[in-house]
């Protein structure tokens, strides 16, 4: 009888989870659909994608644990602050999102810990031959306003935003995202807007005076934006960055390690709707 009772909570908590579970075969046959990974492969495995190819990411400075806990495979990769996840730029193919008018949209589930920045995933490289930013979603950028919050990074030149030190140029979600639970974390861009989203929701943020821009060329009294959308009608450049999960390349070398959980992302060649953005809400 004890096995039995056993067994029917186990198979109520297995139908529970997938009422949580996000659809994957319904993402993958959406319009735009690039790659998606559910972080299933076992430590030591290169995490492979399904879509227009499987773009391998190899672990990079050590291995990346599964646990058994993930809101697509009901697994995830664990993060722990020093390993990340890469592809060579030569093999990024239909990741290597690029132009004028281009649009993007990249997801994450994950499960942040809260203790620092942390670049989820992308094509940004903030070093090497003066930069090669492309796109790539963060958590926590604090230098212009995004602490603890979700942030959508695109560039066009690849270096700073002049006149500033950094680049300045990405969307900041109004909500903070919380720590040690799982949550939808996503940006899109179409071309002309940067919007943040936080368990498939965007919410509009006044005009701001942002912090660390005070006393440069052209702004005596510090810029005056928007973070969420943010305006940036400059497209994304073609800059020859890796595609890179968990960390990117900074000038002390890599850097703003993601810590945490990461139990899925997805990618796709254009700007989804806010309508769109709401099917990838994960409830826990």
């Amino acid at each position: 009888m004890n096995n039995l009772l056993v067994l029917f909570l186990f198979l109520i908590c297995q139908f529970v989870y997938a009422q949580k579970s996000i659809n994957i075969n319904k993402i993958s046959k959406m319009k735009g659909f690039v790659a998606l990974w559910d972080f299933k492969e076992t430590e030591g495995q290169d995490r492979k994608a399904i879509g227009k190819a499987d773009f391998p990411l190899k672990e990079t400075n050590g291995n990346i644990k599964r646990i058994s806990e993930g809101p697509l495979s009901g697994y995830s990769a664990i993060f722990s602050g020093s390993s990340f996840l890469s592809l060579p730029n030569s093999q990024t193919g239909t990741l290597n999102i690029y132009g004028a008018n281009r649009g993007i949209t990249v997801v994450a589930w994950l499960k942040w810990t809260g203790e620092q920045t942390g670049f989820v995933a992308g094509m940004w490289n903030e070093y090497q031959d003066g930069g090669k930013r492309q796109y790539g979603l963060f958590i926590s950028l604090p230098h212009y306003n995004g602490k603890n919050q979700v942030c959508g990074h695109i560039s066009n030149s690849g270096k700073p935003t002049p006149p500033f030190p950094y680049s300045i140029d990405y969307s900041a979600s109004k909500q903070q995202v919380p720590t040690n639970q799982w949550v939808c974390v996503a940006f899109t861009y179409d071309g002309k807007n940067i919007k943040s989203y936080l368990n498939g929701v965007f919410e509009k943020r006044e005009l701001e005076i942002i912090n660390n821009t005070k006393g440069f060329e052209g702004y005596p009294e510090g810029l005056v934006q928007s973070k969420n959308p943010y305006y940036f009608p400059n497209g994304i450049g073609n800059n020859g960055s890796d595609f890179t999960v968990g960390a990117v390349l900074l000038k002390r070398g890599m850097g703003n390690f993601f810590k945490g959980q990461i139990g899925g992302l997805v990618v796709f060649d254009r700007a989804l709707t806010e309508k769109q953005m709401k099917m990838f809400r994960f409830k826990n």
